[in-house]
């Protein structure tokens, strides 16, 4: 999709996606979800150089990796509605046998998921490992990893860190979701970060932000200039400053709704902020 208005109508149907399949099952996290659609949208549809289908592998295809796998809701929608699965099975979201675990898992053989996600601190790990087998594989195309903000709080993801920045992964573009908020309330409160711009820096990474981390537009110019600096020696940090709960105002500058489904009511409120633009499941 080239279209900025195609881009905010697909967003507006996977939000659409979120809710309902987190609603039909009375259980996921709605809130994250929402506020990376269009980071998701835009990386789907605009930023990635994919191949059509799907191969394990990933050779000759630029590659992402869902690190704060709670998110699921958002990552099927957008694979779905990208073409990896059929839509309609976004209704099978956390039922018994379903492919669409509550964390995207491998062993059920879901197109578009490469690993399994959700034990928080790892995903970046396994993206710089696929990094490097791209350099070792003369493959060219980039990997892309999505971590959340309370998730840096994991050890392991600062090993990761500094491990890239030692070994010039530069075909690495790692985007945090910096919406300030996790499960028990905001970062700040629960173990602050502090500055994490200069934390990257620190580290030898470079660091583009990206302040309006809900706005299409602002999306793909932030990751356009995080790809011209991949190549040169260092992976990149993408800081993006998103909402969570975006686009429903009662789920919104709120840790509430990290994982709470909403009922009926909320859920006929939340639609209603979100008319249907390419069809529901």
């Amino acid at each position: 999709m080239s279209n900025t208005q195609q881009l905010q109508d697909f967003s507006t149907q996977v939000r659409r996606d979120i809710l309902r399949m987190v609603h039909a099952v009375n259980s996921g996290h709605p809130g994250g979800s929402l506020g990376c659609t269009e980071f998701l949208v835009a990386l789907y549809q605009k930023i990635m150089e994919r191949k059509p289908g799907f191969e394990m592998n990933g050779l000759g295809e630029d590659l992402f990796f869902l690190s704060n796998g709670h998110i699921s809701p958002v990552f099927y929608s957008v694979l779905a509605r990208s073409g990896y699965f059929p839509i309609s099975e976004l209704a099978t979201f956390r039922k018994l046998n379903t492919r669409l675990q509550g964390h995207p898992t491998t062993h059920e053989g879901l197109p578009g998921v490469r690993i399994a996600s959700g034990s928080l601190g790892q995903g970046l790990s396994v993206a710089i490992g696929v990094a490097q087998a791209k350099k070792l594989n003369n493959d060219n195309h980039l990997v892309y990893a999505l971590t959340g903000d309370g998730e840096l709080q994991e050890g392991q993801n600062w090993e990761a860190i500094m491990y890239a920045s030692a070994k010039n992964v530069d075909n690495l573009i790692a985007t945090v979701d910096y919406n300030r908020q996790q499960i028990d309330g905001s970062t700040k409160d629960v173990l602050n970060m502090g500055n994490l711009k200069a934390k990257f820096e620190a580290f030898d990474w470079d660091v583009v932000e990206i302040t309006e981390g809900n706005n299409i537009e602002a999306i793909i110019a932030g990751m356009n200039e995080a790809k011209l600096k991949a190549g040169k020696g260092k992976p990149v940090c993408v800081l993006l400053h998103t909402e969570m709960g975006n686009g429903v105002d009662f789920m919104m500058h709120t840790h509430a709704w990290h994982g709470k489904a909403p009922n009926d009511e909320q859920l006929a409120n939340a639609l209603a902020q979100n008319p249907e633009t390419l069809g529901d499941y």
